[in-house]
């Protein structure tokens, strides 16, 4: 008698991990200088944290 053949196994494949944001560099934040003044704008040495507007702080580069 002749065995059975096994039916061929599927190997799962890894999901590719999303490519990060040109913007933030996969951080979800990205840095300004901080501007004083009402008409000139004179920069300070100061920098003011914010939330990536590419991305909206996930880290991922937008698929659209």
């Amino acid at each position: 008698m002749a065995a059975a053949k096994k039916p061929a196994t599927r190997r799962k494949t890894a999901k590719p991990e999303p490519a990060s944001c040109p913007d933030c560099d996969g951080n979800g934040e990205i840095t300004q200088a901080v501007r004083v003044g009402a008409r000139k704008g004179r920069l300070t040495g100061d920098r003011q944290a914010g939330l990536c507007l590419t991305c909206w702080g996930t880290g991922e580069a937008p698929t659209d």
